[in-house]
């Protein structure tokens, strides 16, 4: 068989087994529920991108969540909805929590409202439609409270941007988590001329400048294919 065909071969073989471990998982120790999955079959009805993360990913997210207390979360990329109900079930259940999520598309956030209505959080979570870094800014503007966790999925060119306005919104001990890093290993890359890597790779740089900030990164692999993800803590 060709090299190319061998190759594109083993990679299906890995996706496949990839696939099978996170199913194993997320069927143990974190089952979508019949809001979470109709969130993904209403996401996918309307068309959107199936780029949400996956079960095993968002029962992460919500234990982040928990563990660091939040009772204010900020997300930079709504799509349908799915990661924000993870987090946004993080959220004191006293009803005192608070979660805004940025989102461009206004079909896209139309889909997430309607998932989040069905979840029982649209008193908890507000969308705001618009670009991200406007919405940003009017946060700060708004002087709204500081935020304690800040999760980061939206287009990888404006991360280091997206990193300054957090940097306003949040106080030290707050925790900055950052998707879809690796790239398929590109991340890596010195060379690289592509605009998300290049986003990603200067929010890095940016971080490890930074004595205010601890942080590590993870290569990942699953039904998401071959990614990662940054943790980012605010020590000062």
């Amino acid at each position: 068989m060709p090299l190319h065909h061998s190759h594109r071969h083993h990679q299906e073989q890995l996706r496949s087994r990839w696939t099978g471990v996170d199913a194993y998982f997320s069927g143990l120790l974190s089952p979508d529920d019949e809001i979470l999955t109709a969130a993904l079959l209403n996401s996918d009805a309307a068309g959107l991108p199936a780029i949400n993360v996956a079960p095993n990913q968002g029962k992460l997210l919500q234990l982040l969540a928990q563990l660091q207390g939040a009772r204010r979360i900020l997300e930079i990329g709504t799509l349908g909805g799915y990661s924000t109900i993870w987090l946004g079930r993080a959220l004191p259940q006293d009803g005192s929590g608070r979660l805004i999520t940025l989102e461009y598309d206004p079909v896209f956030a139309d889909v997430a409202r309607r998932n989040l209505y069905r979840a029982g959080l649209a008193e908890t979570v507000e969308v705001r439609v618009g670009a991200a870094l406007d919405s940003l800014a009017a946060l700060v503007a708004e002087g709204t409270e500081p935020f304690d966790l800040v999760f980061l999925d939206a287009d990888k060119p404006d991360n280091p941007r997206y990193l300054e306005w957090a940097l306003k919104l949040t106080r030290p001990g707050a925790l900055i988590v950052a998707d879809n890093i690796v790239r398929d290993g590109a991340v890596a890359d010195a060379e690289s001329t592509d605009a998300a890597v290049l986003g990603v790779r200067g929010f890095l740089e940016r971080v490890a400048r930074d004595d205010r900030l601890s942080a590590t990164a993870v290569q990942t692999v699953g039904s998401k294919g071959y990614d990662g993800f940054a943790l980012v803590r605010v020590i000062g």
